[in-house]
């Protein structure tokens, strides 16, 4: 194990962190909000201290890298980067428990925007900036970030393709180009160009330029996280009709929109992934919105909530604009599916990924032809392109772990003593990035009368499901770190 290599590139990414976090400590100076800036200036010197601590400790590492390590780089960086991004929190005071401060940064980072806080409101204006910004950081990746503006680049033998793939979310991580780092930086790039729009449509309808620029992170990294009590409902239709479109397109696969970029239009046109996607979409909207018919005044006024609440939660984002849990059970279902599924891979999104419903349906169909026809090649296709048999074994090995982690996860979170439904969307939610769930971890609700234990169980759910569980499931596996190994000792 390259523990220096790992150690160097851990402490690159807390002085990222560091750096971001510098601005809200400026806004915190501004508007004269001392023990916030006290909580930002203490993390800031705890942070800095420790990245160049490790730095310094690990200087000359060598270059190889291995995909077990960039799994354990990935998963390790996560978790310290929480761990330390949540003492403004806890320092000023604004969360009196460390524990709760590292929940809301962990639901921030992994852009799942499940809350601890019932007045969101009561926060300083510097922590709400934070709060909302770890969305956007997560929401492409912080590791990703890092490549594209850091100094590791192709040197390191396997370095950028090994964390790229650990980070990014879906059943495979193709590049857009030849290297690695350019593809980061081309991610990047799209990323902060759709979100810089989307704060000027949101400026446009009269959102207040803070609102537009907080709202706006929870929008692109598909987080959720509101300024507001009532998270979006407060806002012009206007507002929430944009948040919805911009949802949706933080939903898609980046990588169409790199193909628009090079006019090859066609292919995005039939991309099986993104049409799976909005056919999704569509349709929930439309058995929504009949379903739901009679609770609102007007058709637009319905049509408008159920599209609102359709691409909240298939995109994984978690904004609201209406009780989603007092619709009837019929809706309630569909969203629960919704849950599931998810956006599409190489989005901002979490779930279970539009890509891996297409293999694993797929697959199953390859298998029921086989029993019909033992003799007869059977070969899976997305896109014209046949699918390789490990990225098919992949995905059942992904479906297998997300059922048992969903069932253990579920077990522990109910020895708390809430219903059924609520303990079982409250880690459905939590481990598919989504935000709320249904009953008293509903929209209008939050987590915070979960017990430590459910809350850490809560905790490592968000991180399994932002990272594809397997970089965190490696943490825990003897074999890695060498422990009672023979060859390794």
């Amino acid at each position: 194990m390259n523990y220096k290599m790992m150690g160097r590139f851990i402490g690159h990414i807390l002085l990222v962190e560091a750096v971001f976090m510098a601005v809200p400590l400026i806004i915190s100076l501004f508007h004269n909000e001392d023990m916030a800036c006290v909580g930002f200036s203490a993390s800031l010197c705890i942070i800095l201290t420790v990245a160049l601590l490790l730095i310094i400790l690990c200087k000359g590492s060598k270059r190889s890298f291995k995909a077990r390590e960039g799994l354990v780089c990935v998963g390790v960086s996560w978790i310290v980067m929480s761990l330390l991004g949540c003492l403004p929190f806890y320092i000023s005071r604004e969360i009196p428990s460390y524990l709760d401060a590292l929940f809301e940064t962990v639901s921030g980072f992994t852009t799942t925007g499940a809350s601890i806080l019932s007045e969101v409101e009561e926060l300083s204006m510097s922590i709400l900036y934070w709060r909302s910004f770890t969305h956007w950081l997560g929401g492409m990746g912080v590791l990703v970030f890092v490549l594209a503006v850091g100094a590791f680049g192709e040197r390191s033998k396997g370095f950028t393709v090994h964390l790229l793939r650990a980070e990014s979310p879906g059943p495979q991580v193709g590049k857009l180009v030849p290297k690695m780092k350019k593809t980061a930086e081309i991610l990047y790039l799209i990323y902060i160009v759709l979100t810089i729009v989307n704060i000027a449509f949101l400026l446009f309808g009269g959102m207040p330029l803070f609102d537009a620029v907080c709202t706006a992170f929870g929008t692109a990294g598909t987080g959720g996280f509101g300024i507001k009590n009532d998270s979006i409902a407060s806002y012009s239709p206007y507002i929430q009709n944009v948040c919805t479109v911009f949802m949706l397109l933080f939903g898609v696969n980046f990588s169409c929109y790199y193909l628009l970029l090079m006019r090859q239009f066609y292919g995005v046109l039939k991309d099986e992934e993104l049409r799976l996607y909005f056919g999704v979409v569509i349709g929930s909207i439309i058995l929504i919105a009949l379903n739901v018919r009679g609770f609102y005044g007007t058709l637009e006024e319905t049509v408008r909530h159920a599209a609102f609440q359709v691409a909240s939660i298939v995109t994984t984002t978690g904004f609201a604009t209406t009780d989603f849990d007092l619709w009837p059970d019929f809706s309630k279902s569909i969203i629960l599916g919704l849950m599931i599924i998810g956006a599409c891979a190489g989005s901002t999104g979490g779930g279970f990924k539009c890509a891996r419903v297409l293999i694993v349906v797929r697959g199953l169909r390859r298998n029921l032809r086989r029993a019909i026809s033992p003799q007869k090649v059977q070969v899976v296709r997305i896109n014209n392109h046949m699918i390789d048999e490990k990225i098919l074994e992949n995905a059942n090995a992904y479906l297998a772990a997300y059922v048992l982690i969903l069932f253990f996860s579920f077990i522990l979170v109910s020895i708390d003593r809430f219903s059924i439904t609520t303990n079982f969307t409250a880690v459905l939610s939590c481990f598919n990035n989504i935000g709320p769930g249904l009953e008293a971890v509903g929209p209008t609700c939050n987590y915070g009368d979960f017990s430590w234990l459910s809350k850490l169980v809560l905790i490592v759910d968000m991180l399994a499901g932002r990272l594809e569980i397997f970089p965190i499931l490696i943490l825990f596996s003897r074999s890695t770190w060498g422990i009672f190994n023979r060859k390794s000792g």
